[in-house]
């Protein structure tokens, strides 16, 4: 395939920044499209010019940098999986394809197709842990009895990568999606019932400091979720809430 590429270079935070048009051709169907981006970057680095940079470490889908925002969808057009996963037989020959980073005053450019989501991880160290007693005294995991339902609903809150896709194709850039995911992950387990309280108050305080905006229950932001995070969390994190602040 033959594709015109309208790329997003930024030169830091304080650059305006621009679309940038180029070509690629000879692309394999076959290709991932991290790999078209690798084939773009080699061709800019032997012309001399500055390569792209965007995020990505594992390329399987599990780590959740790979954020780019490619013709108006968080990850592009494919369903249920991360811009590593998306392969170019999404495309035609001839297409011309439009690559931003993600957007969200949250998610300040650093460079490129990069963000800064580190809001995502103050926010999760607001809350996102439990109290493990050590004194010698404790009591193995698999003693503790947990109904099935409740434990596969745990883990499906569990499988949020913290990508930002929710953010970024929220009409508000709510984090409500990926905040409830991290309560909800907790809440339904017994080991995390001791800080449930203080957890959600300052998850969600610690989400409203850094800027987000607020949850109108669209659901685009689970439509384009890699990992299929139900909108269903959103309304624990919100009963979670009410049981909080009710408590004083």
């Amino acid at each position: 395939m033959n594709l015109t590429l309208k790329i997003w270079r930024q030169k830091d935070a304080n650059d305006k920044g621009k679309l940038v048009k180029y070509k690629v051709t000879d692309i394999s169907e076959h290709m991932s499209f991290l790999e078209m981006m690798d084939v773009l970057n080699e061709q800019l680095v032997n012309s001399g010019d500055e390569p792209v940079a965007f995020d990505h470490d594992c390329r399987e889908g599990i780590c959740g940098m790979c954020s780019m925002y490619i013709n108006g969808q968080a990850h592009g057009p494919d369903r249920g999986i991360t811009t590593c996963q998306l392969h170019m037989r999404m495309f035609n020959d001839g297409d011309t394809i439009y690559i931003e980073p993600f957007r969200a005053n949250a998610f300040p450019v650093i460079k490129d197709l990069v963000v800064d989501r580190t809001a995502f991880e103050r926010i999760q160290q607001s809350g996102g842990f439990i109290s493990v007693n050590t004194s010698g005294n404790t009591q193995d995991a698999n003693a503790i009895p947990i109904a099935k339902s409740a434990a596969d609903e745990a883990m499906d809150a569990a499988t949020c990568i913290g990508c930002g896709a929710c953010v970024a194709t929220c009409k508000n850039s709510s984090a409500m999606l990926f905040v409830s995911a991290k309560v909800s992950q907790y809440a339904l387990l017994p080991q995390g019932q001791v800080e449930a309280t203080d957890r959600v108050m300052n998850m969600v305080a610690q989400m409203d400091a850094e800027g987000f905006g607020n949850c109108t229950n669209t659901g685009a932001c689970e439509v384009e979720c890699p990992k299929g995070i139900s909108l269903t969390n959103i309304a624990r994190m919100n009963r979670e809430y009410l049981k909080a602040t009710s408590k004083g």
